[in-house]
């Protein structure tokens, strides 16, 4: 069983579906809590792009020759010929989105349900010694499975000081696009987006097109808005072979690694967002129309209600200065939380675990006693490298993880060193 049926989700039923037909597909179950496929719900901008190679999907760098590639994809949909005279290595956003619900529907053995919500998972069964998995839904249901794949994604960062402040007047880009609707505009003219990467300035933009009459600024903790820091040579360590060097490397070396590429993919903007929002406040500095403002270098220390206004107290990082900024709505480009989601935190205590922790296959320790498995997914770049959230590694890493299944139910778990094997006769008989 897997939860999520987003890009690592999916990538995993593709996988079981080439490489475990027969021995898992038919009783593999996705569960979903959205009623559809849609990547990246909050961000599905008409006009963003991915920014990785549409041959990063969820199955050509493991398997080039798939029935579930991007190219096949365009090909059944009729939209082939157009994408390679668009002459981009970067799909829109919406067409990924599109290629993830085709995929979903083409998949033959492996299940998705839609409309679930998995709100905890606990060990089942660990009495009579079989040590599963129970996922329990929010509509009251639950499913008991052996073998769990966690593809739920990080948990969204609200900053700590902005907690107090009402949904109504807040929005993180996980649901900007499905949001920013909500809002009056005639009574938004004032819009704050804290953070300063591109999801951030996707949502300034969007929010400057879609209310004309608004003042945007963009508050943020670095000197300005920078560009992503990439090359061909950076980008070798996007490449899923590179997983084993990194796993391996000194706990230094990997700290170095993460903290050199974090502009590579989480401080930056692409080239043509970056021009985009240059023209754009060069034209209006033309015009005496100037709607968009950038505040570097400030930290956001405080945040109250004011009736119906939002008020943040900002402060300079250069003077110590602190000025007042006040918005009829806060936009969060904040990004997500680096720790362990929470349900998974849960599932180890639940078993004893105090630190969660994976082996190379992604496998999560768990005690020796435990007949079960857990893999996760997207939340393991301290040991597997900043790649791990992205779609750069998903096609391998599924069929990674594939193998480990398959692996495991081969073979037979090794008998627990804890375990008292001299127990009485009577014993072993009243525990059948």
């Amino acid at each position: 069983m897997a939860i999520g049926a987003g890009p690592s989700g999916l990538a995993l039923g593709v996988a079981v579906e080439e490489l475990a037909r027969t021995e898992l597909a038919k009783d593999t179950l996705i569960v979903e809590q959205q009623d559809d496929v849609v990547w990246q719900r909050g961000m599905l901008i008409p006009w963003t792009q991915s920014q990785v190679s549409f041959l990063k999907d969820l199955v050509t760098l493991r398997n080039p020759r798939s029935a579930f590639s991007f190219v096949n994809y365009l090909h059944s949909v009729g939209r082939l010929d157009q994408f390679i005279n668009l002459g981009s290595f970067t799909p829109y956003r919406m067409e990924i989105s599109g290629y993830l619900g085709w995929v979903a529907k083409s998949l033959p053995n492996v299940r998705i349900d839609y409309g679930r919500r998995c709100v905890s998972v606990r060990p089942f069964g660990i009495a009579d010694g079989t040590g599963e998995w129970l996922v329990q839904m929010a509509d009251g249901g639950g499913v008991v499975c052996r073998h769990l794949v966690m593809a739920t994604g990080r948990d969204p960062y609200i900053p700590e000081v902005l907690a107090g402040i009402p949904r109504e007047l807040m929005l993180h880009s996980t649901e900007f696009a499905a949001r920013i609707g909500e809002l009056d505009p005639e009574r938004t003219r004032r819009i704050v987006v804290v953070g300063g990467a591109q999801s951030a300035a996707e949502m300034l933009y969007a929010a400057h097109q879609a209310f004309p009459r608004a003042h945007c600024a963009m508050v943020m903790r670095s000197i300005g808005l920078n560009a992503y820091e990439v090359s061909r040579f950076t980008n070798e360590l996007y490449y899923p072979s590179f997983v084993d060097e990194f796993h391996s490397a000194r706990p230094e070396a990997r700290e170095q690694l993460l903290r050199e590429m974090h502009r590579t993919n989480y401080a930056g903007l692409t080239p043509d967002m970056l021009d985009t929002l240059y023209r754009q406040m060069y034209i209006e500095r033309l015009t005496g129309t100037e709607r968009i403002e950038m505040i570097p270098m400030v930290d956001v220390a405080a945040a109250e209600l004011d009736g119906r206004e939002v008020v943040l107290t900002l402060v300079d990082r250069k003077t110590g200065q602190r000025t007042r900024q006040r918005c009829d709505v806060v936009l969060l480009g904040t990004g997500f939380v680096r720790r362990m989601p929470r349900i998974v935190q849960d599932m180890a205590a639940a078993v004893g675990i105090d630190e969660v922790t994976v082996n190379r296959s992604y496998r999560m320790s768990l005690p020796p006693s435990f007949t079960g498995t857990c893999h996760l997914q997207g939340v393991n770049e301290a040991t597997h490298g900043i790649a791990d959230s992205l779609l750069s590694v998903l096609a391998a890493r599924a069929g990674e993880i594939v193998a480990d299944l398959l692996a495991s139910r081969r073979t037979p778990p090794p008998p627990d060193p804890t375990e008292d094997t001299e127990r009485p006769l009577a014993a072993t008989q009243g525990a059948q």
